[in-house]
């Protein structure tokens, strides 16, 4: 049965769209969701209205990091119960409040959206414009990896930010993220990167260099680093209690790296 269209959030109408960023990594478990959802809020921070889209159609799990209980997800607008906007579910007050921002929660563990059709992704992306005018930044948290559903996605943005660490692994795939991207696209533009779990600024500088090398030598482009996000304990702790960063420990040393992070995107 269709589920009933919720009122929308999104009254603020700016007068510039969203610069839409996808986030992505050639891995799991390199903090991309977490960084989503913590960059989404250090927008908010900074006054800045952002939308996170949890696009990992296979594994979406923002909303449970964020402790929030959404009233419609991805598969409601995919299916067409409800428009994206009235999908949105606001976090810690939503735009309006500091640190707030809006999440469309993605749709997992049922594998209903796991052959998600190239008709079905656009649809999704005709609604993230729609609601583009009423933010500064959306941001689309895709899956890891390279499915056809994720580039779909990924070539959907206006930047690509992608998020990797030291394990060789992740360079490597993150590499051929790149690749892809600009081998489909030669027109793309280099991507954004940020350097996540680093042990030190000096050594996530260091992973960038070795990562910006190879794009440079072999994909004949050199992407731009947006920051560097040391190891922080309190990480962990905050995704283990369901609760925002901002909220748990909002001195902690990572919030402040993705804030300095933010900072950078919003001169893009």
């Amino acid at each position: 049965m269709p589920m009933k269209a919720l009122p929308s959030p999104t009254t603020h109408r700016r007068a510039k769209p969203a610069l839409v960023l996808a986030i992505a990594s050639g891995k799991g478990g390199v903090g991309k969701t977490w960084f989503s959802a913590t960059l989404a809020s250090a927008f908010g921070r900074l006054g800045r209205r952002a939308l996170l889209v949890d696009c990992d159609v296979g594994l979406a799990n923002a909303d449970v990091q964020l402790g929030v209980r959404p009233e419609a997800d991805l598969q409601a607008v995919v299916r067409g119960w409800v428009g994206l906007e009235a999908a949105i579910t606001p976090v810690l007050g939503g735009p309006a409040r500091p640190g707030g921002f809006d999440l469309v929660a993605g749709h997992s563990g049922t594998g209903a959206l796991a052959q998600i059709t190239a008709d079905e992704v656009l649809a999704v992306c005709q609604g993230v414009r729609q609601a583009a005018p009423h933010y500064d930044f959306v941001l689309l948290d895709l899956a890891a990896g390279l499915d056809a559903a994720t580039l779909r996605f990924a070539r959907t943005a206006d930047r690509l930010v992608l998020i990797i660490t030291e394990e060789p692994t992740s360079l490597t795939d993150a590499y051929a993220f790149a690749k892809v991207m600009r081998l489909q696209h030669a027109e793309t533009k280099p991507p954004l990167v940020l350097v996540n779990m680093a042990e030190s600024k000096q050594r996530g500088r260091a992973v960038f260099e070795q990562f910006a090398g190879a794009c440079d030598k072999y994909l004949g482009m050199r992407p731009e680093l947006v920051g560097v996000v040391c190891r922080d304990a309190r990480v962990s702790d905050a995704i283990r209690a369901q609760t925002p960063l901002i909220v748990r420990h909002p001195q902690s040393p990572a919030f402040d790296d993705v804030r300095r992070a933010a900072e950078s995107l919003s001169g893009l």
